[in-house]
């Protein structure tokens, strides 16, 4: 078992090999997660009124 110490050490050794997104790059997939998630949450709205809408049609409600 390793000291913390040496494992934060090993920990700053391996943030040098991260290579960081630029600025437009994280702003582009930022905006393509909003969108998606804006997506389905529609999708997920609309099947959900026309479900509702279908089981009241059977209930006879």
């Amino acid at each position: 078992m390793t000291s913390p110490f040496t494992y934060l050490k090993h920990v700053r050794e391996e943030f040098t090999h991260i290579v960081w997104p630029t600025n437009r790059t994280a702003l582009a997939h930022t905006l393509v997660v909003i969108f998606i998630a804006i997506f389905i949450a529609l999708l997920v709205g609309v099947l959900d009124y026309v479900f509702g809408l279908g089981v009241s049609h059977f209930a006879g409600a």
